[in-house]
Parts: structure tokens; sequence; C-alpha cells
């Protein structure tokens, strides 16, 4: 029995060590050191820079005009599309929002961004940018980033962008013109048709009918120049080659 006891413990023994043998021949450690990327420098003219940041209006949860921040960073990597969102709620159509604009972009500049990384950072209210209002704007910045321009930041812009570089239209333009003039925008860029918005107003009509009195609230349109209203030029553009016109800098 003592026999058997004892050859059990040197087994024991044989076997710790032999599985720590192995396992430290097995086993390895990496060293992972940050990758230092070699910043954007144009595919033709070596004086472009890798960064460029434009003012978009929003409108926040409470249907408030607000100013957000798009930025847009250029560097060596794999052609990937990456996003950089503080406190914001990624929805989907902001995801292809971003690939249009990059596509756009690309076809305006004639860039190739197979071996470069376009990091877009959005910094706003978690619930600010929910839909594709953004488009245009996302589009604009990533053409200066790549053709190393310098934006006019007296200069906004909504609406959604197309896959051939059209701009569509977004909602409550004149909240978002106010929110332009709050920060110091001059010119205001918005879809075609939208310089003029419609709203409505719940107005509470009675009449009299027989002993009752019967009452019914009704929706009366109200046409309002966003541009008298807010007080800031505004500019119908249609399409992405027109904003720049207005936004870019030689």
């Amino acid at each position: 029995m003592k026999t058997r006891i004892l050859a059990l413990v040197i087994g024991l023994v044989i076997g710790a060590f032999v599985g720590g043998f192995l396992s430290s021949q097995t086993i390895y450690i990496y060293e992972h050191y940050p990758h230092i990327y070699k910043p954007y420098t144009g595919l033709e003219n070596n004086s472009n820079t890798s960064y460029a940041s434009v003012i978009v209006p929003a409108v926040d949860q409470n249907g408030k005009g607000v100013a957000t921040i798009l930025d847009v960073q250029v560097v060596k990597g794999y052609g990937r599309t990456l996003t950089n969102i503080d406190k914001l709620l990624f929805w989907t159509d902001t995801q292809n929002s971003i690939r249009t604009a990059r596509s756009v972009a690309e076809e305006i500049t004639g860039s190739n961004m197979s071996d470069y990384d376009l990091i877009y950072t959005i910094k706003a209210n978690a619930t600010v940018i929910e839909g594709a209002s953004a488009g245009a704007a996302l589009t604009v910045v990533t053409v200066a980033a790549l053709d190393n321009m310098e934006i006019n930041s007296t200069v906004m812009l909504t609406g959604t962008i197309n896959h051939d570089g059209t701009i569509g239209p977004v909602g409550e333009v004149l909240e978002k013109a106010k929110a332009a003039k709050a920060v110091g925008a001059q010119l205001f860029l918005v879809p075609l048709s939208q310089s003029t918005e419609v709203t409505y107003e719940s107005e509470r009509y009675c009449e009299q009918i027989g002993w009752s009195q019967i009452c019914t609230i009704e929706q009366i349109p109200k046409k309002t120049d966003v541009a008298e209203e807010a007080g800031i030029r505004v500019l119908e553009v249609r399409t992405v080659e027109e904003a720049l016109e207005h936004f870019l800098i030689e």
C-alpha cells in the first residue's frame, strides 16, 4: 500500500514537472508597442495635411438647434473607415452617411485611399445626431482633409448625401439655422427648396350646433422664410461641389 502511494506521489511530481516544462515551451508572451502612423501627405501633393474639422448644426431631443463638431483624420493604414464617437449613440444611418461621404469625397478628389484609414470623430450630445442630416457636411470635411484645404468657419451646411454627390432634404431647417447663427456662422447652406419651411400651428375651433358646441383642433399651415426668421443668409445648394465653392479656402 505504501509502495503504491509513494509511486503515485512520484508520478504526480514527475507529471507536474513535465507539464510545467512543456507549457513553458508553448506559452509565448508578446509585447505590443503602439504603431506610429506616418501623417497622410497626399497622393500627389506632399503639402497636404491629414486633418480637417467642421461645425454642423443639429437638433437635440427637445427640438432645439445645437452645434456639433465633425473631425476627419487621415492616417497610414489599410483602407478602413473608423469612427471615434464621443458620447454619441451610433445609429445605422449615421454609419451609412459616413460610408457615402467617403466614397463621394474620393470621387471628387480622385484619391485612392486603399493604403490609408479615415478616422471620423463626432463630438455631440448622445441624442443629437440620430439621422443622416450630417451627410453633406461629412463629405465636405472629408474632401478638405484629402485635398489640404482650409474650411471657412463662417459657413455651415445641412443636408443628406446621395451616392452621386447630390444633397438630399432634411427636417427642422429653421432650428438648425438658428443654431448656426448662434455660433457665429454668416452663411447657411441648405438643400434645394428648403430656404423656406412650412410649419403647422394648432388652433382650437368651436362652432355652435343646436344646443351643443363642437370643438376641433385644426392645423394651420405657416410658411416661414428661414433667412428672415433666423437672421442669417441662407443659400440653397444642389450638390457637394456647389457647397465646396463656399466652404473651401485656397
